[in-house]
């Protein structure tokens, strides 16, 4: 009986691995593979204030201005849920080399860095699409949003080191 079942049992828990692995938002870029070609104009959909929900549901607040010289300045800040500052990034999208990178730097909210002073985290531009950027482990995707401007919205997701994704939903204001 035992043995019976061992293949249904397999057999489901390769469905649930699937169904998780399609679950996840963030992509990779195979390191053979050439970056895509793109402009930093071809981001400008995310130019605006946008607001929505952070980590454990707390408010989160992420910023792009317009672009300058080839680059996107932004901001994001993470809540702590009590209406102080958890932490917030200083982001740089930038055009290189034909492609697209995005780099960013963390801080405290007493605004001491996560990282050293050379240091960043760099994510390479992996995929393109009309109002969505795939970065190596970071997705920007355009959504819908009932409460925001015009009913936009700015989907969010950044896999961890873990594995994990932190998922962010904005509005536009």
């Amino acid at each position: 009986m035992k043995s019976a079942l061992k293949p249904i049992v397999l057999a489901a828990l390769a469905v649930l691995c699937a169904t998780a692995a399609s679950a996840q938002e963030t992509r990779q870029r195979d390191k053979d593979a050439p970056a895509p070609q793109a402009t930093i104009g071809q981001l400008d959909w995310l130019v605006g204030q946008w607001s929505g929900t952070g980590i454990g549901g707390a408010p989160a607040h992420e910023s792009w201005l317009a672009p300058v010289g080839g680059t996107m300045v932004g901001t994001f800040i993470q809540e702590d849920g009590e209406s102080g500052i958890r932490f917030s990034e200083h982001i740089y999208l930038m055009e290189e080399e034909g492609t697209l990178v995005m780099r960013l730097k963390h801080f405290n909210a007493d605004l001491t860095g996560w990282e050293d002073k050379e240091g960043m985290v760099t994510f390479r531009l992996a995929a393109l699409e009309p109002c969505a950027a795939y970065f190596g482990g970071l997705t920007l995707r355009c959504s819908e949003s009932e409460s925001g401007k015009d009913g936009k919205g700015l989907f969010v997701a950044v896999r961890m080191q873990s594995g994990d994704e932190l998922i962010f939903n904005f509005a536009l204001q």
